[in-house]
């Protein structure tokens, strides 16, 4: 099976989007740094394997607990 490499460059463009918005979306709630997690999730686009790996790291890590939320509960 012949693949071309325009294939492979787009699958890495147009996964970095997705990968993207989705660390962005787990970063919001899972990190205390989004843009830091999303940055490396965008990186990690370039070896597809670790984008999905990435992503099932940031989904299983527990949930952020703000100041905020807590003050807001008292």
């Amino acid at each position: 099976m012949d693949i071309n490499m325009t294939f492979i460059g787009e699958l890495v463009f147009y996964s970095m989007f997705i990968v993207g918005g989705l660390s962005y979306y787990l970063g919001k709630r899972k990190t205390s740094s989004p843009k830091i997690a999303t940055f490396i999730g965008v990186l990690l686009c370039l070896t597809p394997p670790l984008n999905i790996v990435y992503l099932i790291v940031l989904m299983l890590k527990n949930n952020e607990v703000n100041n905020v939320d807590i003050d807001a509960t008292l």
